[in-house]
């Protein structure tokens, strides 16, 4: 998790080798499976997506139970139209704690029309997020400024912040005690054979980003027979669930920050801050201290900078609005500018309060985490001797997993060797799910295939502009084939040039709210959808 991707070898958009195609089943569903559909759609249609539906279906709360309390789940759809119908694509946008409605919208009208009317792509919130009843929300406000500075420069800091993470940890186990049990990545993943049967379908598509490759790659692993389709992109390395997982962020993060500054620094023109990265990474630095001691307009802190600079570690589309707050406080002393990017990119709503109870509660049931508190405290010093920008941070974010009142299951084991051939994405420079991830699970998924964006650092790749990623993506929605590249070349089976990185903001762009930052493509409407932390 700590080492960064090696260079895989040529950088191009030509498949690596041979192309083979998954077997289709007989049908992609049966009458007999569509007689027991008992889904009611209703229109819910939006400016973007107007032809989306929406359902809900009843799932138990202990699928171990199945008699006993039922929860529900919230579905969206986006209905074929095409003659062929291959079956509902299930889509997922990660977390765990990311709402998936407005993805089926999303998904349907990115693909290739001739793909997607072929499927009935569906959306969900997973339990407990959004509008699936009940949904979580252990602590209203918890990431309400000004919070403690995350690095514990005094025993002082470090207690408010430990003290802060413990009380939320108690405030869950006090509001759901009944749910936390429950809340985890097999029991989502059973959800989504609920979901399937009550669509009449034999087996089903998937198509998860982020922490949605787990959950697909958890499902498959309870019901490979199930599983017709299977697209993951910008994988979770399963032999790191949860706490190695997220040390490995620390490092990739960092080395994200610092691409950041190198392309501030190559626009020096543009931002005034150097042209030497190295220099510009000091003066973000020396801004963080300056807000650490004085709060810009009374409410971007140490810790808020930090929330308002991480998302830029997962897509460079939020460069420029960055570089352009950045540059305004460091050469101008411009808190208002920072107010207006942190209320952006860093500020946390009612809904990101659901987000991370859900996150909270399925990281923190799915694997044991370090209970003594030393040993966090020891592995976050170390990491940010190294990698500065998130490792304190990001510690702070998952410490109430150390005190969490549900004991902890044991992460599920993906290999997979009975699975039609699945396809995976990955970037190489990719922060949240780091590409050894991606290697490793293209590994223990036999078959699969790993298509890889050399060079590219954003988290969630298809969809997201570059053409060819997503002609691997349709080939295989459409007809079941997947590129196979020649052994021994560090296990891609294809490689395709990373997306050009973006520009400085000219004219009106320069200068209009943060709000609207690259809302017009579909990198940005997508990394809108994926959200952060996830």
């Amino acid at each position: 998790m700590t080492k960064r991707p090696g260079i895989l070898f040529a950088v191009g958009a030509t498949v690596a080798g041979l192309v083979t195609a998954v077997p289709p089943p007989a049908t992609a569903d049966s009458g007999a499976h569509r007689a027991a559909a008992q889904l009611r759609w209703t229109d819910c249609g939006t400016e973007s997506y107007p032809s989306l539906q929406c359902s809900s279906v009843s799932t138990p709360l202990d699928h171990d139970d199945p008699s006993g309390r039922r929860i529900t789940l919230a579905l969206s759809r986006v209905p074929h139209t095409a003659k062929t119908f291959q079956g509902p694509l299930l889509v997922n946008p990660g977390g765990p704690g990311g709402s998936g409605l407005s993805m089926a919208g999303f998904v349907a009208s990115s693909l290739p029309k001739r793909v997607a009317a072929q499927y009935d792509v569906i959306g969900f919130d997973p339990r407990g997020v959004g509008r699936s009843e009940p949904a979580l929300d252990c602590v209203p406000n918890y990431f309400e400024p000004l919070r403690p500075d995350s690095l514990p420069g005094s025993a002082g800091v470090e207690k408010a912040n430990l003290n802060r993470a413990r009380s939320f940890a108690k405030a869950c186990g006090e509001k759901y005690p009944d749910l936390l049990p429950h809340m985890d990545t097999v029991s989502a993943a059973k959800d989504l054979d609920v979901i399937r049967r009550a669509t009449g379908s034999r087996q089903l598509n998937y198509f998860g980003y982020s922490y949605g490759t787990y959950l697909g790659a958890v499902y498959a692993k309870l019901f490979p027979d199930r599983v017709r389709r299977l697209v993951l992109d910008s994988n979770v390395d399963p032999e790191g669930i949860w706490y190695d997982d997220n040390i490995g962020q620390n490092y990739a993060f960092d080395a994200r920050h610092k691409a950041f500054a190198a392309w501030v620094a190559k626009h020096d023109t543009t931002y005034g801050l150097g042209s030497d990265p190295v220099a510009v990474e000091r003066a973000w630095y020396a801004m963080r201290d300056a807000v650490a001691a004085h709060p810009a307009g009374g409410e971007v802190g140490a810790s808020e900078l930090e929330d308002t600079f991480l998302p830029g570690g997962y897509y460079n589309g939020y460069w420029p609005y960055l570089a352009e707050a950045f540059a305004a406080y460091a050469n101008d002393h411009d808190q208002d500018a920072l107010v207006k990017a942190y209320r952006r990119f860093g500020a946390v709503d009612a809904e990101g309060d659901n987000g991370y109870s859900v996150y909270s509660a399925v990281q923190c049931r799915d694997a044991p985490w370090p209970r003594e508190w030393t040993t966090w405290r020891n592995d976050s010093w170390n990491v940010r001797a190294k990698a500065p920008f998130f490792a304190w941070n990001n510690t702070w974010y998952n410490a109430p997993c150390a005190d969490w009142p549900v004991e902890p299951l044991n992460p599920v084991r993906v290999s997979n060797s009975s699975l039609p051939p699945a396809l995976l994405f990955q970037a190489t420079e990719d922060a949240a799910t780091p590409y050894e991830g991606g290697v490793t699970l293209h590994r223990k998924l036999r078959g699969s295939s790993l298509v890889v964006e050399q060079g590219g650092g954003n988290h969630g790749i298809t969809l997201s502009g570059n053409d060819c990623l997503d002609t691997y993506l349709a080939d295989y929605l459409a007809k079941g084939t997947v590129p196979r590249g020649k052994a021994g070349r560090s296990g891609a089976d294809a490689v395709c040039a990373k997306s050009p990185d973006p520009k400085p903001l000219t004219g009106r762009a320069a200068t209009r709210p943060p709000r609207g930052a690259d809302s017009g493509s579909r990198g940005g409407i997508l990394h809108g959808l994926l959200g952060f932390r996830g």
